[in-house]
């Protein structure tokens, strides 16, 4: 049997602690209050700056704003490749009818030709041979009577000759405003009947005479003609000059 005094030991052993702890507990004073039991120390010194923190999320997209105002036009570009061309478009409708035109000017036709003959045998030398027979003389642009064409009407002529030969030689010439343009020789040959012909082309002038003659002496005059041997001189006008006319 346990006596008084180990009991009471045991007891105070047991509540020592705990008294100590709520001592403890109850003198400490709360550094926040101004009146603490002791004086409080100086301030320390800021602490350094921290590491940036992560990006956050992206936020919502926001309000969208106004039209802006249209800018400047810019240059021109460089012109593009030619495209490749459209298909054909369908046939439109005939258009009316125009006002019918005035009445133009006939137009007027230019004629000068002549053709004649020999009737006489052996003519003059050195003079304009007269022929007198007329196949064609319509515009009567040659003179029977002296031999000669004379020109009305400006322009290019075309002049040509047909000489039956007999008898003697032949030597003849084409005149235009008394100066030979082209000569023909024939030489006779006995008991035969010989052709001698020429032809140019000539530019007159209103006025101007072309004709034909026998060139030199009598011996060169076998320029002959009868009923079934015929001497023709020929003449007609292949175009005029419209702006001298």
């Amino acid at each position: 049997m346990r006596s008084p005094a180990g009991f009471l030991l045991c007891s105070l052993l047991l509540v020592a602690p705990y008294c100590t702890e709520v001592a403890t507990q109850e003198v400490q004073p709360d550094p926040k209050t101004p009146c603490a039991n002791w004086m409080g120390g100086a301030p320390g010194y800021p602490g350094h700056n921290g590491l940036p923190g992560r990006d956050g999320k992206d936020g919502k997209d926001g309000v969208k704003g106004d039209k802006g105002e249209q800018g400047v036009q810019g240059p021109k570009g460089d012109q593009g490749e030619i495209g490749i061309p459209g298909q054909e478009g369908t046939r439109g409708f005939p258009g009316h009818p125009g006002q019918k035109g005035d009445k133009g000017e006939g137009a007027f036709v230019y004629r000068s030709a002549f053709s004649v003959g020999l009737t006489a045998r052996a003519p003059h030398p050195n003079v304009p041979i007269r022929f007198t027979k007329i196949f064609y003389n319509e515009q009567s642009h040659y003179d029977a009577s002296t031999g000669k064409f004379l020109c009305s009407i400006p322009g290019t002529y075309y002049f040509a000759y047909h000489l039956t030969v007999y008898l003697m030689d032949v030597k003849v010439s084409l005149y235009k405003k008394d100066k030979a343009v082209i000569f023909t020789y024939d030489q006779f040959q006995k008991n035969n009947v010989d052709q001698a012909s020429g032809s140019v082309l000539l530019h007159l002038s209103t006025g101007d005479e072309v004709w034909l003659q026998v060139y030199g002496e009598g011996d060169n005059n076998g320029v002959y003609a009868d009923n079934i041997n015929d001497s023709t001189f020929m003449g007609f006008l292949l175009y005029p000059d419209l702006d001298g006319h």
